[in-house]
């Protein structure tokens, strides 16, 4: 597991309703990552991202950018220890 990364972000702006959960599920899934994403109650989005540090990396930079309808203000990153989750799911 030492090649397994974990990061958790939280992702600030206009990032709700815009599809951004399904999509970040998508692009971990493509990715072979596992984790979570939800919907924060004060706005903001917050994810949990499990795997290769290339593809945790891809993913942590795309939440920077976020879908085409979403206005990324800030990410927040903090790195954990992973759990080794196997699976993403939209919370």
């Amino acid at each position: 597991m030492s090649d397994t990364v974990r990061s958790r972000v939280v992702v600030h702006g206009h990032v709700q309703g815009v599809f951004f959960r399904d999509t970040c599920r998508r692009k971990a899934t493509d990715r072979g990552v596992a984790g979570w994403v939800s919907n924060r109650s004060d706005g903001a989005v917050e994810a949990v991202f499990e795997g290769r540090p290339d593809a945790v990396r891809a993913l942590v930079e795309w939440c920077g950018e976020g879908t085409r309808g979403a206005e990324v203000e800030s990410v927040d990153e903090t790195r954990e220890e992973p759990e080794g989750l196997s699976a993403f799911d939209v919370r």
